[in-house]
This record gives C-alpha cells, sequence and structure tokens, in this order.
C-alpha cells in the first residue's frame, strides 16, 4: 500500500559541458560535492535522499511544507554560491516538486508523483522551481509563499495533464506572482493570472515580431499565411503554435520533422516531434532539424 508523501527531484543543469570543461575527475568531484550538499539541506528539512542519480537528488518528505522550504532554501543558497562562480559553482539548480501516493519498495520509491517531479526537473529552467497543485494544499507558514501558475501541462507517459505552478523563491526581486494563501483557491486563480499579461519576441534574420499574450494563439510555417513566417524547405507550412494558456507561453509542435528548443544558460535541447513545453526567458527554436545542422533554420525567443 502507498504512503502519501511529497517528492523533490533536484537537477544540476548544464553538468554534461563540465565534464569536458573540467575533465572527468575534477567534474565528479565537484558534482558529488553541491549533491552532496543539496542532500545536507534536504535532511535539515526533515527529508529523506532516497538516491543520488548522477547530477540530480531524489528526495521524500513526509511534510509537503518542509518540502517547499527545503527548495526554496537550496535555490536561494546556491544564488550566493552562483555569485561566485568556479567550477560547478557556474551551473545552477532546477528542481521539481510533486505530492502524491508513492510506492516504497527495497529503499527505492515508485509512482506517478515520482515521474511527474522528475519530469518538472526537466522541463523546468534554470533557477527555478515547478511544482504539482497537491505540493502546495494547506501549506505551513504560507504567508511570503508566491506562485505562477504555467496552466495545465502535458507530462510525458502521462494521459492527464497536471496542473503546474512555479515558485518564486527571489528574497530580493519584486514579482508579479500570486501570493499563497492557506489552501489553492481555482478561482481565484483562473481570475488573476490573466491579468499578468506578458509577450512572446521572435526573430529569424531579419525578422523580428512581438506577440502580446491577447494576440495569442499564432502559428509558425513557411506559408505566407503563417503569423510568422520561414521560409525554409526544412519548415513545414505550419510548423508550430505558440499559445497564451494560463499565464505561460508554450509552444505546440505540429510537424513531421519536429522542433528542437535550447534555453539560455545551458543544458540539453529539447525535441518536440507532436508535443509542447512551456517557453520560458530566452532561447532558440531550430525548425525541422536539430541544432547540430548548423544549417537549420533557427528562431531565437524571448519571454517577458
Amino acid at each position: 500500500m502507498g504512503i502519501h508523501s511529497t517528492v523533490v527531484f533536484t537537477d544540476l543543469y548544464g553538468s554534461i559541458g563540465a565534464y569536458e570543461a573540467l575533465g572527468n575527475a575534477k567534474a565528479t568531484q565537484e558534482i558529488t560535492q553541491v549533491t552532496g550538499w543539496i542532500s545536507t539541506v534536504i535532511e535539515e528539512h526533515g527529508g529523506r535522499v532516497v538516491k543520488i542519480l548522477g547530477d540530480g537528488v531524489l528526495a521524500l518528505f513526509d511534510d509537503n511544507s518542509e518540502g517547499i522550504a527545503a527548495v526554496i532554501d537550496i535555490q536561494r543558497s546556491r544564488k550566493r554560491q552562483l555569485a561566485h562562480p568556479s567550477g560547478t559553482n557556474r551551473m545552477p539548480i532546477r528542481i521539481g516538486v510533486a505530492s502524491g501516493e508513492v510506492e516504497l519498495v527495497d529503499g527505492d520509491c515508485y509512482g506517478d508523483a515520482v515521474n511527474v517531479a522528475a519530469r518538472l526537473s526537466d522541463m523546468s529552467g534554470p533557477q527555478q522551481i515547478w511544482v504539482n497543485s497537491q505540493a502546495l494544499l494547506n501549506l505551513k507558514q504560507a504567508n511570503g509563499v508566491h506562485f505562477k501558475t504555467l496552466g495545465d501541462i502535458t507530462i510525458r507517459g502521462r494521459a492527464e495533464p497536471c496542473t503546474v505552478y512555479q515558485i518564486d523563491w527571489q528574497e530580493d526581486v519584486a514579482t508579479e506572482f500570486l501570493t499563497m494563501q492557506a489552501e489553492l483557491d481555482p478561482v481565484f486563480d483562473s481570475a488573476e493570472r490573466d491579468v499578468l499579461g506578458g509577450q512572446v519576441e521572435l526573430t529569424w534574420l531579419t525578422t523580428q515580431k512581438t506577440f502580446r499574450s491577447f494576440e495569442l494563439p499564432i502559428h509558425i510555417g513557411r506559408v505566407q499565411q503563417a503569423d510568422f513566417v520561414v521560409t525554409d524547405p526544412r519548415v513545414s507550412r505550419t510548423h508550430a503554435r505558440i499559445d497564451w494558456r494560463n499565464g505561460s507561453v508554450m509552444l505546440v509542435d505540429l510537424s513531421s520533422y519536429g522542433c528542437w528548443v535550447r534555453f539560455s544558460g545551458g543544458g540539453s535541447d529539447l525535441l518536440l516531434r507532436r508535443k509542447e513545453c512551456v517557453l520560458h526567458g530566452r532561447g532558440e527554436i531550430a525548425l525541422g532539424s536539430s541544432f547540430s545542422d548548423i544549417s537549420a533554420p533557427t528562431v531565437k525567443f524571448a519571454v517577458s
């Protein structure tokens, strides 16, 4: 029988490049130091480290409030470390958190919440914390915890979309995020998130266009009827769609050959084939061919 737990998955963003820059031995030593430090912070907040997966840490919390406090502590401390970059201190952390039923077997853990936490970590950006709605329910000492809804996001391997929120952990930055109350209020949430507004700027060669949230959805394709035209034979007539969904900019692939997404700051490229992802910050989208092809039609994006 499963137990209700809050699952935390942390990932050291851009660690692959560390092996090339520092060499295997030095990179392994420094990455191990960071994952060891993360484990200590988790245990200080009452969590249990299940396992360390290279540059990632998987942990469980009985109390979701302690889990949220732990990941905020990790990001705030890491920000101070990044102020003095050297070695792995050049690599930020991205974190996924999900609450739900978990099965414990021989010291490991399994279940939907584990899969969701891992995927949210993969999908989030550097220095971000993405959580499912269950992880935010009935938080203790909720005052001062801020969040922004990212809407219903499709999680690979999961039939139903997951309602996802981003935690704002910054101590010194004025935020437009919503303040967490004792319990999530779906009515308040849906009413407020459209007020946030936003825009996405797209650039290809000499073409640059900015689309406000109320102008979305728009289509990217090679035909002149597309809202953003990329005249390259590898680009489908209607290659992709950009939606404004519950306060987030979503890229939806509609093509036969896919889109590759690369976010600024490093990390792995994300391949979309008839799938979608949240666009955040700055980055690039390669259409119909991967970034390994230097001639690939590449659209730069900036979300604000």
